[in-house]
C-alpha cells in the first residue's frame, strides 16, 4: 500500500505523506442530526466518516519543505506511518530546511518530536504564526480550559522548545519559504493557517484543517466539527474557501483529505463535490 501521491506544480514537486487514518463518530458533529450524516453518507456511498492524517512535502530549487508531521504514535495503530511515507518518498528527515505547522494540534505536530521530545528533522527551521504561538504558550490560559486542550498545549510547547533558536514567527499572510505564502483560515485555532504554492502559473492551495471530514463537510460546509474552536467562525471561513475554490477552479490539498488528497472543488447543489483533476 503506498503512503505518498505525488504531483508536479510548475517547477515543484509536492508530495502528500499519509501518516494514518481514523474514521470519525457522529458524536464529533454537534449540531448536525445522526439522519443527516447517514444522509450524506448514503448519497456517496461511504461507508464510515474517513479521515486521514496527511503532511506535505515541497521539494523546489533545492529546498525541502515539510508541513505538518501527523500525530506519530498518539492516535493508535492506525496512525503513525510518517516514517515510512517519508521513506517511500526518498526523505531523510534532515533534509527537511523548512518546517511549517498549519496550526499547533497533536496530529500536526506529534511527528515533529521523539517521544522522548527532541527534535525529529535537526536541519529544520520551525515556522509558526505568532497566534498560534502566543495561544498554545500561554500555559495558564490553556491550563484553565477543558480537555484536551491543556495536554495538548503541553505538547505544543513542548514541540516549541525542540526547536528552539531554530523557531521563527511569522504574520498570517507571510512567506514560509520562496514560493509558499501563509494564508489565514480563522476558526479552528487562533492562528490557525492554510498555505499558497505558487510555481510559475501553477498554484497548490492547502485549506489547512477547515475540512476534517470530507464526505460530510464539503457536501455541506455548515457542519461543524467539536476540535473548532470557534465553529461559527471556522463555518464561514470553510464556505468562503470553498466557494472561492469552485469559482477559481484552483487545485487544492488539507490535512484531512484522503488519498490521493488532491483536488477541485464543484459545486453541488447547497454543497460541493471533490473531484480527482
Amino acid at each position: 500500500m503506498t503512503r505518498i501521491a505525488t504531483r508536479t506544480i510548475g517547477a515543484a514537486e509536492v508530495t502528500i505523506l499519509t501518516d494514518g487514518g481514523i474514521d470519525f463518530g457522529t458524536e464529533l458533529f454537534p449540531g448536525t442530526l445522526p439522519d443527516h450524516i447517514a444522509d450524506l453518507m448514503q448519497r456517496q456511498k461511504a461507508a464510515s466518516i474517513a479521515t486521514n492524517f496527511n503532511a506535505v512535502l515541497i521539494r523546489e530549487g533545492g529546498r525541502t519543505v515539510l508541513c505538518d508531521a501527523g500525530p506519530r504514535d498518539l492516535f493508535g495503530p492506525t496512525c503513525g506511518d510518517l516514517p515510512l511515507a517519508m521513506a517511500e518518498a526518498g526523505l531523510d528527515p534532515a533534509q527537511v530546511d523548512t518546517l511549517f505547522a498549519t496550526h499547533l494540534h497533536p496530529d500536526h505536530i506529534a511527528g515533529m518530536i521523539t517521544a522522548q521530545g527532541a527534535a525529529v528533522f535537526p536541519n529544520a527551521e520551525l515556522v509558526v504564526t505568532r497566534a498560534e504561538h502566543a495561544f498554545w504558550s500561554d500555559e495558564a490560559a490553556t491550563g484553565a480550559m477543558p480537555d484536551p486542550i491543556p495536554d495538548w498545549s503541553a505538547l505544543a510547547r513542548a514541540v516549541l522548545a525542540a526547536y528552539g533558536s531554530r523557531l521563527r514567527l511569522i504574520d498570517p499572510q507571510d512567506q514560509i519559504a520562496p514560493g509558499l505564502t501563509a494564508m489565514p483560515l480563522a476558526g479552528h485555532t487562533p492562528g490557525h493557517s492554510g498555505w499558497r504554492l505558487s510555481s510559475g502559473t501553477a498554484q497548490l492551495i492547502h485549506g489547512g484543517d477547515i475540512i476534517h471530514a470530507p464526505v460530510l463537510q464539503a457536501a455541506d460546509p455548515n457542519i461543524a466539527i467539536a476540535f473548532d474552536l470557534d465553529m461559527d467562525t471556522a463555518r464561514e471561513t470553510r464556505k468562503r474557501l470553498l466557494d472561492e475554490l469552485a469559482t477559481d477552479g484552483a487545485l487544492f490539498t488539507g490535512g484531512h483529505f484522503l488519498q490521493p488528497a488532491f483536488h477541485v472543488a464543484v459545486r453541488d447543489g447547497a454543497g460541493y463535490r471533490l473531484e480527482r483533476p
